[in-house]
């Protein structure tokens, strides 16, 4: 693979592609949506740029990896941030040692000359200032324009792009005319049990089937419960139990504590009572709901050792 193109007279140094699996598990009917954004049904017909919504964790990038490698194309990803520069996103002079200047193409631009595939990753992190140089990509002109390098970059036919977005608050809000351009909107949530003890799987092999239980278990009642818990949560809380379990020698007795330490080391406090998180959710929403602490994952409500039980009950019952 060339490491480098001429455009316009300027030598532009590209960048490499992202080398990551990119498997996906579950929720095939999303995966679908998003390859046919990508499709083009007649040589008038032009790829859609969708935008992949989410909350944080959820997999908005493994999906967009994945889709790229069913269309056996590389996969570039930009970063998104909310100090992104339009040559940052585009093209960056940098000053090689001879003292000339280099001009070096982002994963974006790589990615358009390749006929490859990107992902603006977070991309309501970024600028309004920054959008504004992709608006004739994100159209029928596709191309961008940059001011540095002084050329006009056309994007390869073959050329496709997705950008992510977390479903939390922004740095910036996205000015409507580049929504407009964004379409249409994919909207990824959390997965099905089964589908989340698999992914769960696949990234910890080695992990126990209890300890995978109880991770599952806690993130399925956090998505019930509509709590900010993502399947990341779960693969950073089971990695963590595993590397203390196998420090303490592996001690079966351990493990619901190592467990629990690696949950409140992991998320904190509040992830260790998601009672009073689904409280406040419900006082929030103004609804209703059931929760559970975390004591539920590991005793029977009526076991004396449940954090809840009440012992003044037992004292009646003995009299």
């Amino acid at each position: 693979m060339v490491d480098h193109v001429d455009i316009g007279g300027v030598n532009l140094h590209l960048s490499q592609p992202d080398d990551s699996p990119g498997e996906w598990i579950g929720q095939r009917e999303v995966l679908k949506q998003l390859q046919a954004c990508w499709l083009t049904v007649d040589a008038r017909d032009r790829p859609l740029s969708p935008r992949i919504v989410g909350v944080p964790g959820i997999g908005k990038t493994t999906l967009a990896i994945a889709a790229g490698r069913t269309r056996q194309q590389s996969v570039y990803i930009y970063q998104c941030t909310s100090d992104t520069r339009p040559e940052d996103l585009l093209v960056t002079p940098v000053l090689a040692e001879d003292g000339k200047i280099k001009y070096h193409a982002s994963p974006l631009v790589t990615a358009m000359v390749r006929g490859a595939i990107c992902i603006l990753d977070e991309g309501n992190r970024m600028n309004e200032k920054s959008w504004a140089s992709l608006a004739p990509l994100l159209d029928h002109r596709r191309y961008v324009e940059s001011i540095v390098a002084g050329i006009t970059i056309h994007a390869h036919v073959d050329f496709r792009c997705a950008v992510t977005m977390n479903d939390d608050e922004s740095t910036f809000e996205i000015p409507d005319y580049i929504l407009s351009r964004l379409q249409p909107t994919l909207t990824l949530g959390h997965p099905a049990r089964d589908d989340e003890l698999a992914i769960l799987q696949y990234h910890l092999p080695f992990a126990e089937a209890e300890m995978l239980n109880l991770t599952v278990g806690f993130l399925q009642q956090a998505h019930e419960l509509q709590l900010d818990f993502s399947t990341r949560d779960g693969l950073n809380v089971l990695r963590y139990a595993m590397k203390r379990l196998a420090q303490d020698g592996n001690h079966p007795v351990g493990k619901d504590r190592v467990w629990a330490e690696a949950l409140l080391a992991c998320l904190g406090d509040e992830a260790a009572d998601l009672q009073r998180l689904a409280e406040r959710k419900r006082q929030s929403l103004g609804g209703q709901s059931t929760p559970m602490g975390l004591g539920d994952f590991f005793f029977d409500p009526d076991d004396p050792l449940h954090p809840d039980h009440d012992d003044e009950d037992d004292d009646e019952e003995d009299e």
